[in-house]
């Protein structure tokens, strides 16, 4: 598999992780105490890093920085979306397309030379 292949591959899991670590709380432990949410937070956490360290290693070889950085905000939004929707059951917004224009004018930026 290519390199930077891996790298979108490991942060998409990574940023699955993520958003279920800072936003499922909000859905599943509504009603249960905030350390709770915190400790759980926490746990998911540990798998986000487990799996986004070694993708920013493997990317940052084969990616500038900035690059990296863009990269890993595309996907971010790419999970986030459809958790919003489909897990939240929140509503469907043209902001998400407006926000999703916005990211293709940054990979186009930071990737044009």
């Amino acid at each position: 598999m290519p390199v930077f292949a891996q790298t979108v591959f490991l942060l998409l899991l990574s940023n699955i992780f993520m958003t279920f670590a800072w936003y499922g709380h909000l859905k599943d432990l509504r009603e249960k105490p905030w350390f709770l949410a915190v400790l759980v937070s926490w746990g998911i956490a540990f798998f986000e890093y487990v799996v986004q360290v070694p993708a920013n290693r493997i990317g940052y070889g084969v990616m500038r920085l900035d690059q990296l950085k863009i990269v890993q905000e595309v996907i971010t939004l790419s999970v986030f979306v459809p958790f919003s929707l489909y897990y939240m059951n929140q509503p469907v917004k043209l902001d998400f397309l407006w926000a999703a224009l916005c990211m293709c004018g940054a990979v186009y930026f930071i990737f044009r030379s």
